[in-house]
């Protein structure tokens, strides 16, 4: 099996649009194509949706590295897996669906029994946003996507005014930029939920992929994924990736965070913690391909999610079918649950304020 794969690196700096089909209320939605710097991505007005990545190999062929859907209807008959969205209000699970805010509590959906995740049943993923294409001025292109979501959606208070800035840079990294205002107190945390194989998008699992990451501590979760509010520490435990080491390694190990079998879904916390701008928290290498992402965030937390409860009912663009571990997941984000742990760093957002989030995928090869 070969990758999808073009041998030139893509045209000079653009920023393009096409039409990608029309939701069942009659809304559009676009796709837009990113060009910079050998890096080609395309983006959908639906969910923020990142598509497609094309990136070279170590022989300079160009392949699709993440999990994505070909078409519009797939996206919104297949929402589960979050393929590539803007997750938000809030990435990840708040405990029960609820949170107390100034004394008072909100109620949410619980979409994850008995869990609110990733914002609740019609979250960022499922919404279509504003679009408008610019350039840095350095050889980078960018697309900035607008939306302000209403107070009570989802159960969240405040009219949350958010603006998400995808920028391919001269260098060919891929940054995301995410800020936000709110006109009552409010509690927010976004990020991209991307799945990465550097081997190339249908390419079968990426259990060989090595992944490294910058963290000496995991928050501890419970039953359901969430967290309890403790910390332990990841030496001597399958879940330490502060040497890098193939994803699948330890997989079949005993250990209570671990789903034996299936693979992580996990937070970490960064050993750098929240930083004003972004720095280096995680890296995924491909021995076969040669390809490597670089992470670097400003947020706490990291995610590891190595795609456990994808299912062979989903056609990917390359045609091909998935399957459990065909992807690496590094959702940079606030620790899950955050809300209900005051301990956590805060995601409280008041009026006056600004929410502001940054991380950066760059590419490279060895």
């Amino acid at each position: 099996m070969t990758a999808s794969a073009s041998p030139t690196a893509p045209d000079q700096p653009s920023a393009t649009s096409e039409p990608f089909g029309k939701l069942d209320d009659g809304t559009r939605v676009d796709r837009w194509t990113l060009t910079a710097g050998g890096t080609r991505v395309r983006v959908l007005t639906y969910g923020g949706i990142v598509q497609s990545v094309e990136v070279p190999d170590r022989r300079g062929e160009l392949a699709n590295v993440v999990l994505g859907l070909a078409t519009l209807d797939d996206y919104t008959e297949h929402t589960g897996p979050y393929f590539g969205a803007l997750v938000g209000r809030y990435a990840n699970r708040i405990r029960g669906g609820a949170f107390e805010l100034d004394g008072r509590t909100y109620r949410l959906a619980r979409n994850n029994e008995p869990n609110c995740l990733h914002g609740g049943e019609l979250g960022f993923d499922k919404r279509v946003w504003a679009a408008a294409a610019g350039a840095t001025g350095d050889g980078g292109v960018t697309l900035t996507l607008t939306r302000t979501s209403p107070d009570g959606e989802e159960g969240f208070p405040g009219n949350l005014a958010v603006t998400a800035t995808y920028t391919v840079t001269a260098t060919g990294a891929l940054r995301l930029d995410y800020a936000a205002t709110t006109d009552a107190p409010t509690v927010v945390s976004l990020t991209n939920h991307s799945y990465w194989n550097l081997d190339g998008e249908g390419m079968g699992s990426a259990e060989a992929h090595e992944v490294r990451i910058d963290a000496a501590r995991y928050t501890v979760n419970d039953a359901t994924s969430c967290p309890t509010g403790e910390f332990a520490e990841v030496a001597g435990t399958p879940l330490d990736f502060r040497t890098p080491k193939p994803v699948g390694r330890d997989l079949r190990e005993g250990h209570p965070q671990l789903l034996i079998g299936q693979g992580y879904d996990q937070n970490y916390a960064l050993d750098k913690g929240r930083t004003a701008t972004a720095e280096p928290a995680a890296e995924l290498h491909s021995p076969a391909s040669g390809r490597v992402l670089t992470v670097a965030t400003t947020e706490p937390g990291l995610q590891l999610y190595t795609a456990n409860f994808i299912l062979p009912e989903f056609t990917g663009t390359s045609g091909r079918m998935y399957r459990p571990g065909d992807g690496v997941a590094l959702e940079t984000q606030h620790f899950p649950d955050s809300p209900n742990q005051q301990h956590f760093p805060s995601v409280v957002l008041r009026p006056g304020e600004s929410y502001a989030s940054t991380t950066e995928y760059a590419f490279g090869v060895r």
